[in-house]
């Protein structure tokens, strides 16, 4: 099966070592982080998800681990 870019990219981004984590309230998405992420993280981030529109970030984001319980 073909990865969809967004898998592509959140994969790559937390291989990385990228920290930050999705919360997921009422349907609505947003991204946390609490420690400091390694540059390569940080700059691929910046370049290739928040490049995107609100649509294909919310997709990346939902690929990310979540801070939200089942």
């Amino acid at each position: 099966m073909e990865q969809t870019n967004a898998c592509k990219l959140a994969k790559e981004y937390l291989r990385l070592g990228g920290h930050r984590r999705v919360v997921i309230d009422d349907n609505q998405t947003s991204v946390r982080n609490w420690e400091p992420e390694p540059a390569a993280a940080e700059a691929f981030w910046r370049k290739n998800v928040e490049s995107l529109g609100p649509e294909r970030q919310r997709e990346v984001q939902l690929l990310l681990p979540t801070i939200n319980r089942a």
